[in-house]
């Protein structure tokens, strides 16, 4: 038998999958601490009768105390909550496929150099799809990266980064993400967890992940704003090249940083512009 439930919602009538119901008796005790499963709902185990203080919480949105009362079958209702962002908090964008903006987007890796410096390589040849959706932890993404199209500046350096030495492009042309789930850290962060397949290897990251916002764009579409970033380990790839330039220093780390500042413009299709 459940005790105190009731369904947690934004404004717009979205679930809030994770919010949090806290349930305090009147002497200030918590009795009962629940999270909203995927349609928002939220339910206590039974609760002895009574009245009680409710609590609902959600990352990015202001928390709401309401008072319950249990009746004598051990069961209650705070019926249908709605959660205000908080100040300053980005509008999610709307729900719907969203098309990456190759022309404005960046996929930037950075690896150490001889211990002291840092190379960075461009990966300008960026396609993929962003799935939005509602509640927006039910969002996904593809995204897909030629390989070949690696740009450090230096044509000496990015073939060799193309030879089987590193990306060996000829039998590996992709550079493939799917995600595989999403969780709120804050207003606008987020982790976007995903499979990596490169290198022939596939592995499970984390993306660091901030939300800049949408907005409409000036040939008449909606643009949305994203920046992600994560620490790869190029052995996990089975990128194993490891030229020694004296006693324990590599000429290139193993440790790669990955910078994505991504553009993505709403619907399947990308329109023909672009400037």
């Amino acid at each position: 038998m459940t005790g105190l439930s009731g369904q947690i919602r934004t404004a717009e009538g979205w679930a809030v999958e994770h919010a949090v119901l806290t349930v305090t008796d009147m002497s200030g005790q918590q009795v009962a601490r629940v999270v909203a499963n995927s349609q928002g709902s939220v339910a206590t185990p039974a609760l002895p009768p009574g009245v009680y203080t409710a609590v609902i919480t959600s990352s990015g949105y202001n928390p709401i105390a309401k008072t319950a009362q249990i009746g004598s079958d051990g069961t209650g209702s705070i019926g249908h909550v709605s959660l205000v962002p908080v100040e300053g908090a980005l509008e999610l964008p709307p729900p719907g496929p969203w098309t990456i903006d190759p022309a404005h987007s960046s996929v930037v890796a950075t690896a150490r150099h001889l211990g002291i410096a840092s190379i960075k390589a461009r990966f300008p040849e960026l396609t993929g799809t962003i799935m939005v959706g509602r509640p927006v932890e039910q969002s996904s993404v593809h995204a897909e990266i030629t390989a070949a199209a690696i740009d450090t500046g230096i044509k000496m350096r990015d073939d060799h980064l193309r030879s089987p030495d590193f990306l060996d492009v000829d039998r590996f042309p992709t550079i493939v993400f799917d995600s595989t789930g999403l969780r709120q850290r804050g207003s606008d962060s987020w982790t976007l967890s995903g499979l990596l397949r490169l290198h022939g290897e596939e592995r499970s990251i984390d993306l660091d992940l901030r939300y800049g916002g949408y907005s409409a764009d000036p040939w008449g579409g909606v643009r949305a704003a994203f920046h992600a970033e994560t620490q790869l380990h190029r052995n996990d790839f089975a990128i194993n090249y490891n030229a020694i330039i004296r006693a324990g220093v590599a000429a290139i780390g193993t440790n790669v940083k990955i910078e994505l500042d991504i553009e993505a413009v709403q619907g399947s299709v990308l329109p023909d512009l672009e400037v």
